[in-house]
């Protein structure tokens, strides 16, 4: 999430500035005389005070109005946490994972994005969870997960994606989904353990997510992809002033530009008040060390060359107003893939999965029980007929069904498909 990295970062230093300011005009209209002798000004008036005092509520209480102008009132499934487990993860670090849902039947199991937790997929948990078994975890240094001790990597978070479904029940089939940060770490565990797929892995879902660095699928990749060594050096710096700029995010989160950052960057369309605030304080919470880190990982990272061989039934979403994952990447990664079909939701941004939630979910639980028919080999369910252009392996459509809906059904990703 490089693009909302540098808006946040930018909006945090003018939160900051304003906070600065209102303390010295505070400070400048307590200590008058003082002020006055220094400076050689007349005694400061009381409109020093009031836009002191104006400022100083907007550093510490700008969340709320910003919440109310962009984002809507709409009730949506709250953000909480299942009972969880610690599992040792490949690279050292001890993983938080959550279980709940269906007893029996597949498992879909999630992994979030970048900068975020578990606590993400409130509306997944609300969607699916009566259907199929739900498993979440948090990403090492993320949520409640510790950080790893052998180094931030993709192939470290694959491996520890790896570790986590070895602590399923092995008599249910897995069905790996994984949004941004996470659609990397299913496509590289897929790639690196294609002995367990259509085994273990009975299918993938990818949402708003990349084949290679981001940088090159981000908005204005040619303007970005030069400043990469730019961007690592600021990496490199946030790891240094982390405890600086935690504190500094938080002051941004209480002043709402955190909550403008993740509005421009991350939603293509409004989100409920809760969803935005939901996104905003998990990436504020996190450490920017952590982040920094991982930024720099999925920046020497590309799994391009080996889609091809990730021969598993996979469900490809992208997002029409995705700015950090342009949709062209996840169109390149549905054409690679020999059992891919592409999803495409005109009005989503990056936190797709969030803000149309409703409409993912439907997909996804739709996805799931084509697999667990495919799986049982039951008559008239095949390969090919989840690979054609022409199959309709969803319900009709709702008649109160956004346009967006109704006019971006599940795609055939055409001639490069290869039935089985």
């Amino acid at each position: 999430m490089v693009l909302f990295s540098l808006l946040q970062r930018l909006f945090a230093i003018a939160s900051l500035a304003v906070f600065a300011i209102a303390i010295w005009l505070l400070w400048s209209w307590y200590d008058a005389d003082h002020v006055a002798e220094t400076l050689g000004w007349a005694e400061p008036p009381d409109a020093r005070l009031w836009w002191g005092a104006g400022l100083m509520a907007v550093s510490l209480f700008g969340r709320i109005p910003a919440l109310m102008l962009l984002g809507m009132g709409e009730t949506t499934a709250l953000a909480r946490r299942a009972g969880g487990v610690a599992i040792p993860g490949a690279d050292g670090a001890i993983l938080h994972v959550e279980m709940e849902g269906a007893t029996n039947g597949p498992i879909l199991l999630f992994t979030h994005g970048w900068g975020l937790s578990a606590r993400i997929w409130a509306e997944a948990r609300a969607d699916l969870g009566a259907r199929f078994g739900l498993v979440f975890w948090d990403l090492p240094g993320l949520g409640r997960s510790g950080r790893p001790t052998a180094g931030y990597s993709i192939e470290g978070f694959a491996e520890d994606l790896h570790a986590v479904i070895d602590s399923l029940p092995e008599d249910r089939p897995v069905i790996l989904v994984g949004h941004s940060i996470g659609g990397m770490t299913v496509q590289a565990f897929c790639a690196r353990h294609p002995e367990l797929l259509n085994r273990r892995v009975a299918a993938i879902v990818l949402e708003n997510t990349t084949h290679t660095n981001p940088l090159e699928t981000m908005i204005f990749p040619r303007v970005f992809r030069p400043l990469q060594p730019v961007v690592e050096l600021a990496c490199k710096l946030d790891m240094i002033l982390s405890p600086a700029l935690w504190a500094m995010n938080w002051q941004a989160w209480l002043s709402g530009a955190t909550h403008l950052a993740a509005r421009l960057a991350a939603f293509g369309a409004r989100p409920t008040r809760e969803q935005l605030d939901r996104t905003a304080r998990l990436i504020t919470k996190n450490s920017p060390a952590v982040q920094a880190r991982g930024v720099l990982a999925m920046l020497h990272w590309s799994v391009t060359d080996k889609l091809p061989r990730i021969d598993v039934p996979a469900l490809v979403f992208v997002g029409g107003r995705d700015l950090i994952t342009r949709d062209h990447a996840g169109e390149a990664i549905a054409a690679a893939l020999p059992q891919a079909r592409l999803v495409r939701v005109e009005a989503a941004g990056h936190m797709g999965p969030v803000e149309k939630a409703g409409f993912y979910n439907e997909q996804i639980g739709d996805f799931a029980e084509f697999v667990s028919l495919l799986r049982s080999r039951a008559p008239a369910v095949s390969r090919r007929s989840f690979l054609s252009p022409d199959a309709d392996l969803a319900p009709p459509a709702r008649p109160d069904a956004e346009p967006e809906d109704r006019n971006g059904p599940i795609l055939g990703v055409g001639p490069s498909a290869r039935p089985i």
